[in-house]
Protein backbone atom coordinates (compact mmCIF):
# COMPACT_ATOMS: atom_id res chain seq x y z
CA UNK A 1 0.00 0.00 0.00
CA UNK A 2 1.13 3.55 -0.71
CA UNK A 3 3.17 5.16 2.09
CA UNK A 4 2.27 8.78 1.30
CA UNK A 5 0.72 9.83 4.61
CA UNK A 6 -0.50 13.18 3.31
CA UNK A 7 -2.72 11.59 0.68
CA UNK A 8 -3.59 8.54 2.78
CA UNK A 9 -5.02 10.80 5.50
CA UNK A 10 -6.91 13.03 3.09
CA UNK A 11 -10.42 12.75 1.65
CA UNK A 12 -10.75 11.82 -2.03
CA UNK A 13 -13.75 11.72 -4.33
CA UNK A 14 -14.50 8.11 -5.23
CA UNK A 15 -17.89 8.40 -7.00
CA UNK A 16 -21.03 10.50 -7.35
CA UNK A 17 -23.72 9.84 -4.78
CA UNK A 18 -26.19 8.94 -7.52
CA UNK A 19 -23.86 6.15 -8.71
CA UNK A 20 -24.50 4.07 -5.60
CA UNK A 21 -28.16 3.33 -5.02
CA UNK A 22 -29.40 0.88 -2.35
CA UNK A 23 -28.44 -2.68 -3.25
CA UNK A 24 -25.72 -1.73 -5.72
CA UNK A 25 -22.02 -2.66 -5.72
CA UNK A 26 -19.16 -0.75 -7.36
CA UNK A 27 -15.48 -1.49 -7.86
CA UNK A 28 -13.20 1.52 -7.50
CA UNK A 29 -9.48 2.06 -7.14
CA UNK A 30 -7.85 4.70 -4.94
CA UNK A 31 -4.14 5.30 -4.34
CA UNK A 32 -3.36 1.91 -5.83
CA UNK A 33 -5.86 0.06 -3.62
CA UNK A 34 -8.92 -1.80 -4.93
CA UNK A 35 -12.13 -0.87 -3.12
CA UNK A 36 -15.66 -2.18 -3.12
CA UNK A 37 -18.44 0.34 -2.51
CA UNK A 38 -21.89 -0.91 -1.64
CA UNK A 39 -25.15 0.37 -0.23
CA UNK A 40 -26.81 -1.69 2.49
CA UNK A 41 -30.09 0.21 2.25
CA UNK A 42 -29.23 2.64 5.02
CA UNK A 43 -25.72 3.81 4.27
CA UNK A 44 -22.83 3.60 1.84
CA UNK A 45 -19.83 1.45 2.79
CA UNK A 46 -16.25 1.39 1.50
CA UNK A 47 -14.22 -1.80 1.99
CA UNK A 48 -11.04 -3.32 0.69
CA UNK A 49 -12.12 -5.29 -2.36
CA UNK A 50 -10.89 -8.69 -1.27
CA UNK A 51 -12.55 -11.62 0.45
CA UNK A 52 -10.44 -12.80 3.42
CA UNK A 53 -11.18 -16.42 2.50
CA UNK A 54 -9.62 -16.88 -0.95
CA UNK A 55 -8.99 -13.34 -2.12
CA UNK A 56 -11.83 -12.98 -4.64
CA UNK A 57 -13.15 -9.54 -5.45
CA UNK A 58 -16.19 -8.75 -3.34
CA UNK A 59 -17.28 -6.21 -5.95
CA UNK A 60 -18.25 -9.20 -8.13
CA UNK A 61 -20.67 -10.27 -5.41
CA UNK A 62 -24.18 -9.11 -4.62
CA UNK A 63 -26.14 -7.34 -1.90
CA UNK A 64 -28.81 -9.27 -0.03
CA UNK A 65 -30.77 -6.90 2.20
CA UNK A 66 -28.09 -5.44 4.50
CA UNK A 67 -25.30 -7.93 3.71
CA UNK A 68 -22.75 -8.46 0.94
CA UNK A 69 -22.07 -11.96 -0.40
CA UNK A 70 -18.77 -13.07 -1.93
CA UNK A 71 -19.14 -14.38 -5.52
CA UNK A 72 -16.76 -17.32 -4.99
CA UNK A 73 -17.95 -19.38 -1.99
CA UNK A 74 -20.89 -17.22 -0.97
CA UNK A 75 -19.53 -16.02 2.38
CA UNK A 76 -21.89 -13.36 3.70
CA UNK A 77 -20.60 -10.20 5.41
CA UNK A 78 -22.67 -7.81 7.50
CA UNK A 79 -22.33 -4.02 7.37
CA UNK A 80 -19.57 -4.18 9.98
CA UNK A 81 -17.46 -6.30 7.63
CA UNK A 82 -17.81 -9.47 9.70
CA UNK A 83 -18.59 -12.82 8.10
CA UNK A 84 -21.94 -14.08 9.42
CA UNK A 85 -22.72 -17.04 7.11
CA UNK A 86 -20.59 -19.76 5.50
CA UNK A 87 -22.92 -21.51 3.04
CA UNK A 88 -20.83 -24.71 2.89
CA UNK A 89 -20.92 -24.99 6.69
CA UNK A 90 -24.10 -23.15 7.76
CA UNK A 91 -23.94 -24.48 11.33
CA UNK A 92 -20.36 -23.34 11.88
CA UNK A 93 -19.57 -19.97 13.47
CA UNK A 94 -17.35 -18.00 11.12
CA UNK A 95 -13.77 -17.47 12.36
CA UNK A 96 -13.06 -14.06 13.90
CA UNK A 97 -10.43 -13.29 11.27
CA UNK A 98 -13.04 -13.63 8.50
CA UNK A 99 -13.65 -9.90 8.31
CA UNK A 100 -13.09 -7.21 5.69
CA UNK A 101 -11.08 -4.02 6.19
CA UNK A 102 -13.31 -0.96 6.02
CA UNK A 103 -12.58 2.71 5.34
CA UNK A 104 -14.26 5.95 6.26
CA UNK A 105 -16.66 7.38 3.70
CA UNK A 106 -18.70 10.59 3.63
CA UNK A 107 -21.20 12.19 1.30
CA UNK A 108 -20.64 15.88 0.54
CA UNK A 109 -21.60 18.04 -2.46
CA UNK A 110 -23.44 15.04 -3.97
CA UNK A 111 -20.09 13.23 -4.08
CA UNK A 112 -18.77 10.27 -2.11
CA UNK A 113 -15.43 10.87 -0.38
CA UNK A 114 -13.18 8.14 1.03
CA UNK A 115 -10.20 8.37 3.39
CA UNK A 116 -7.86 5.36 3.50
CA UNK A 117 -6.06 6.53 6.64
CA UNK A 118 -6.93 8.76 9.57
CA UNK A 119 -8.49 12.06 8.44
CA UNK A 120 -6.45 15.04 9.59
CA UNK A 121 -9.01 17.60 8.45
CA UNK A 122 -12.50 17.87 7.06
CA UNK A 123 -13.43 17.70 3.39
CA UNK A 124 -12.42 20.91 1.60
CA UNK A 125 -14.98 23.75 1.89
CA UNK A 126 -17.19 24.81 -1.00
CA UNK A 127 -19.03 27.89 0.22
CA UNK A 128 -21.25 28.39 -2.84
CA UNK A 129 -22.73 24.90 -2.71
CA UNK A 130 -25.86 25.92 -0.76
CA UNK A 131 -26.33 29.25 -2.54
CA UNK A 132 -29.63 29.04 -4.49
CA UNK A 133 -28.42 31.71 -6.89
CA UNK A 134 -26.15 29.25 -8.66
CA UNK A 135 -26.90 26.61 -11.24
CA UNK A 136 -24.99 23.41 -10.52
CA UNK A 137 -23.42 21.68 -13.54
CA UNK A 138 -21.44 18.49 -12.97
CA UNK A 139 -18.55 17.94 -15.38
CA UNK A 140 -16.77 14.63 -15.87
CA UNK A 141 -15.53 12.18 -14.98
CA UNK A 142 -12.48 12.71 -17.19
CA UNK A 143 -9.88 9.93 -17.20
CA UNK A 144 -6.15 10.73 -17.40
CA UNK A 145 -3.32 8.24 -17.89
CA UNK A 146 -0.95 10.51 -16.05
CA UNK A 147 -0.01 11.61 -12.55
CA UNK A 148 -2.93 13.09 -10.60
CA UNK A 149 -0.62 15.95 -9.64
CA UNK A 150 0.12 16.67 -13.32
CA UNK A 151 -3.64 16.90 -13.89
CA UNK A 152 -4.17 19.28 -10.95
CA UNK A 153 -1.24 21.46 -12.00
CA UNK A 154 -2.80 21.77 -15.44
CA UNK A 155 -5.98 23.14 -13.82
CA UNK A 156 -4.06 25.87 -11.96
CA UNK A 157 -2.00 26.90 -15.02
CA UNK A 158 -3.91 29.79 -16.66
CA UNK A 159 -1.12 30.57 -19.13
CA UNK A 160 -2.18 27.66 -21.36
CA UNK A 161 -5.85 28.70 -21.57
CA UNK A 162 -5.66 31.09 -24.58
CA UNK A 163 -3.18 28.86 -26.42
CA UNK A 164 -4.58 25.37 -26.03
CA UNK A 165 -8.25 26.33 -25.58
CA UNK A 166 -8.41 29.17 -28.08
CA UNK A 167 -11.99 29.80 -29.16
CA UNK A 168 -13.56 27.88 -26.31
CA UNK A 169 -13.34 30.34 -23.41
CA UNK A 170 -10.17 32.30 -24.21
CA UNK A 171 -8.42 33.25 -27.42
CA UNK A 172 -4.87 33.05 -28.80
CA UNK A 173 -5.10 36.64 -30.02
CA UNK A 174 -4.87 37.83 -26.40
CA UNK A 175 -2.58 35.43 -24.51
CA UNK A 176 -1.32 38.02 -21.97
CA UNK A 177 -1.53 36.99 -18.34
CA UNK A 178 -1.69 39.60 -15.58
CA UNK A 179 -0.33 38.56 -12.19
CA UNK A 180 -1.66 39.75 -8.88
CA UNK A 181 -1.05 38.38 -5.39
CA UNK A 182 0.23 34.88 -4.63
CA UNK A 183 0.23 33.43 -1.12
CA UNK A 184 1.44 29.99 -0.08
CA UNK A 185 0.57 28.84 3.44
CA UNK A 186 0.77 25.45 5.18
CA UNK A 187 -2.97 24.90 4.59
CA UNK A 188 -3.00 25.83 0.92
CA UNK A 189 -2.20 28.29 -1.86
CA UNK A 190 -4.20 31.27 -3.09
CA UNK A 191 -3.53 33.52 -6.06
CA UNK A 192 -5.23 35.91 -8.45
CA UNK A 193 -4.54 36.54 -12.09
CA UNK A 194 -6.15 38.35 -14.99
CA UNK A 195 -6.90 36.95 -18.43
CA UNK A 196 -8.74 37.92 -21.60
CA UNK A 197 -11.63 35.55 -22.22
CA UNK A 198 -14.80 35.18 -24.25
CA UNK A 199 -17.89 36.91 -22.86
CA UNK A 200 -20.75 34.40 -23.01
CA UNK A 201 -23.11 36.99 -21.53
CA UNK A 202 -23.03 38.85 -24.82
CA UNK A 203 -25.90 36.72 -26.14
CA UNK A 204 -24.04 34.86 -28.89
CA UNK A 205 -21.75 32.20 -27.40
CA UNK A 206 -20.35 31.35 -30.84
CA UNK A 207 -19.18 34.93 -31.58
CA UNK A 208 -18.52 36.25 -28.11
CA UNK A 209 -16.32 39.33 -27.68
CA UNK A 210 -13.23 39.29 -25.46
CA UNK A 211 -13.36 40.81 -21.98
CA UNK A 212 -10.73 41.01 -19.25
CA UNK A 213 -11.57 38.85 -16.26
CA UNK A 214 -10.01 38.02 -12.93
CA UNK A 215 -9.48 34.46 -11.71
CA UNK A 216 -9.34 33.95 -7.96
CA UNK A 217 -7.78 30.54 -7.20
CA UNK A 218 -7.54 28.53 -4.00
CA UNK A 219 -5.74 25.19 -3.65
CA UNK A 220 -7.23 23.50 -0.58
CA UNK A 221 -5.57 20.10 -0.78
CA UNK A 222 -2.96 18.48 -3.02
CA UNK A 223 -5.81 17.27 -5.26
CA UNK A 224 -8.66 19.72 -4.60
CA UNK A 225 -8.74 23.25 -5.99
CA UNK A 226 -11.22 26.02 -6.73
CA UNK A 227 -11.52 29.23 -8.64
CA UNK A 228 -13.99 32.10 -8.73
CA UNK A 229 -14.32 34.06 -11.93
CA UNK A 230 -15.46 37.69 -12.07
CA UNK A 231 -16.68 40.29 -12.70
CA UNK A 232 -18.58 40.88 -9.52
CA UNK A 233 -18.82 38.72 -6.46
CA UNK A 234 -20.70 35.93 -8.18
CA UNK A 235 -20.50 34.73 -11.76
CA UNK A 236 -18.83 31.37 -12.29
CA UNK A 237 -17.06 29.10 -9.82
CA UNK A 238 -15.38 25.73 -10.24
CA UNK A 239 -14.82 23.19 -7.45
CA UNK A 240 -12.27 20.81 -8.96
CA UNK A 241 -11.25 17.40 -7.63
CA UNK A 242 -8.82 14.73 -8.78
CA UNK A 243 -9.20 11.08 -7.78
CA UNK A 244 -5.73 9.47 -7.56
CA UNK A 245 -6.29 5.95 -8.92
CA UNK A 246 -2.59 5.15 -9.22
CA UNK A 247 0.60 7.15 -9.58
CA UNK A 248 0.11 7.32 -13.35
CA UNK A 249 -3.69 7.31 -13.54
CA UNK A 250 -6.40 9.60 -12.25
CA UNK A 251 -9.92 10.92 -12.78
CA UNK A 252 -10.96 14.57 -12.76
CA UNK A 253 -14.47 15.73 -11.95
CA UNK A 254 -15.81 19.09 -10.90
CA UNK A 255 -18.82 21.23 -10.19
CA UNK A 256 -19.30 24.25 -12.42
CA UNK A 257 -21.41 26.82 -10.54
CA UNK A 258 -22.96 29.45 -12.79
CA UNK A 259 -24.60 32.70 -11.74
CA UNK A 260 -25.21 35.16 -14.53
CA UNK A 261 -27.99 37.29 -15.90
CA UNK A 262 -28.39 35.39 -19.17
CA UNK A 263 -29.60 31.78 -19.12
CA UNK A 264 -27.04 30.05 -21.31
CA UNK A 265 -28.22 26.45 -21.88
CA UNK A 266 -26.47 23.85 -19.74
CA UNK A 267 -25.64 21.87 -22.89
CA UNK A 268 -23.41 24.71 -24.12
CA UNK A 269 -21.44 24.73 -20.88
CA UNK A 270 -21.07 20.95 -20.96
CA UNK A 271 -20.00 20.95 -24.60
CA UNK A 272 -17.29 23.51 -23.88
CA UNK A 273 -16.08 21.70 -20.75
CA UNK A 274 -15.95 18.37 -22.60
CA UNK A 275 -13.89 19.92 -25.38
CA UNK A 276 -11.57 21.58 -22.87
CA UNK A 277 -11.11 18.29 -21.01
CA UNK A 278 -10.36 16.43 -24.24
CA UNK A 279 -7.65 18.93 -25.12
CA UNK A 280 -6.23 18.86 -21.58
CA UNK A 281 -6.10 15.07 -21.49
CA UNK A 282 -4.21 14.86 -24.80
CA UNK A 283 -1.54 17.32 -23.61
CA UNK A 284 -1.20 16.10 -20.01
CA UNK A 285 -0.89 12.49 -21.16
CA UNK A 286 1.89 13.59 -23.55
CA UNK A 287 3.98 15.16 -20.78
CA UNK A 288 7.20 13.38 -19.88
CA UNK A 289 7.84 12.21 -17.30
CA UNK A 290 4.28 11.30 -16.41
CA UNK A 291 4.93 11.95 -12.73
CA UNK A 292 5.29 15.52 -11.55
CA UNK A 293 8.93 16.62 -11.02
CA UNK A 294 9.33 18.35 -7.66
CA UNK A 295 12.97 19.17 -8.33
CA UNK A 296 12.72 22.64 -9.87
CA UNK A 297 15.91 22.01 -11.86
CA UNK A 298 14.21 19.22 -13.82
CA UNK A 299 12.29 21.52 -16.19
CA UNK A 300 12.60 25.02 -17.65
CA UNK A 301 10.43 27.61 -15.90
CA UNK A 302 8.97 30.89 -17.16
CA UNK A 303 7.54 33.89 -15.26
CA UNK A 304 4.03 32.64 -16.05
CA UNK A 305 4.83 29.41 -14.17
CA UNK A 306 4.82 31.12 -10.78
CA UNK A 307 1.66 29.28 -9.70
CA UNK A 308 2.83 25.82 -10.67
CA UNK A 309 6.21 26.52 -9.08
CA UNK A 310 4.45 27.49 -5.84
CA UNK A 311 2.35 24.31 -6.09
CA UNK A 312 5.43 22.09 -6.53
CA UNK A 313 7.23 23.75 -3.62
CA UNK A 314 4.14 23.37 -1.44
CA UNK A 315 3.76 19.69 -2.33
CA UNK A 316 7.38 19.05 -1.38
CA UNK A 317 6.94 20.92 1.90
CA UNK A 318 3.83 18.86 2.64
CA UNK A 319 5.74 15.64 2.03
CA UNK A 320 3.65 14.48 -0.95
CA UNK A 321 5.39 11.70 -2.87
CA UNK A 322 2.62 9.77 -4.69
CA UNK A 323 2.69 10.63 -8.39
CA UNK A 324 5.94 12.62 -8.14
CA UNK A 325 9.62 12.28 -8.88
CA UNK A 326 12.35 14.15 -7.05
CA UNK A 327 10.21 14.40 -3.91
CA UNK A 328 10.74 12.99 -0.43
CA UNK A 329 10.58 9.29 -1.23
CA UNK A 330 12.30 7.00 1.25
Amino acid sequence: MVQDQILLNDWHVIARSQDLQPGTVLHKRLLGLDLVLWHDGNKVLAWQDICPHRGARLSLGHVNKDTLACPYHGLVFNSEGKCVIIPANPDQSPPAEACVKSYQIQERYDLLWVCLGTPKQDIAPFSEWDDPGYRKIFCGPYHYHSSPLRALENFIDPAHFPIMHSGLFAHASRPELTHYELESLPDGISFKCGLWELDFNSGNPHQAPLIFNTYDYRIFRPLVAYFKLGPGERRLNVFYTITPIDEDECVAQYWLMVNNTREVPVEIYLDIQNQVASQDIAIVESQQPRRLPLDLQAEVHLPSDRYSIAYRKWLKQQGVTFGTIGGNRQ
